[in-house]
């Protein structure tokens, strides 16, 4: 099983319940990833930071592989583009600079949206 998770919500109590199902799924044996979209790319400079309270999460997931991108026009739009880049996380979207749904539900990915 495929599953993309598309994380909308900059609430850090949503982003811990996608961080947890991404790796629960993992440890499992399915294929996961996570996409940052809308408001929850404003988390990500702040993720990757070791006094965040998920920042051990965020990291297990990207050590895993788990985490696919941020939304670049999203990024951009709320000024972290250039601390994502600097954080090593890659800027996606394919779709007027957003990631495309449609591309993962065309390579078989459940697509879940948070």
């Amino acid at each position: 099983m495929k599953t993309a998770l598309f994380v909308f919500n900059g609430d850090p109590m949503c982003f811990i319940h996608v961080l947890l199902n991404a790796l629960d799924m993992h440890a499992g044996g399915h294929e996961a990833r996570i996409v940052l979209e809308g408001a929850s790319v404003a988390l990500a400079p702040a993720l990757v930071k070791p006094e965040h309270p998920l920042s051990t999460l965020f990291a297990k997931a990207r050590e895993a592989g788990l985490l696919e991108g941020a939304c670049r026009a999203c990024s951009v739009k709320l000024g972290v583009a250039s601390e994502i880049e600097a954080a090593g996380i890659a800027l996606i979207g394919d779709m007027s600079g957003h990631p495309a749904m449609r591309a993962y539900m065309e390579a078989g990915w459940q697509v879940i949206t948070f």
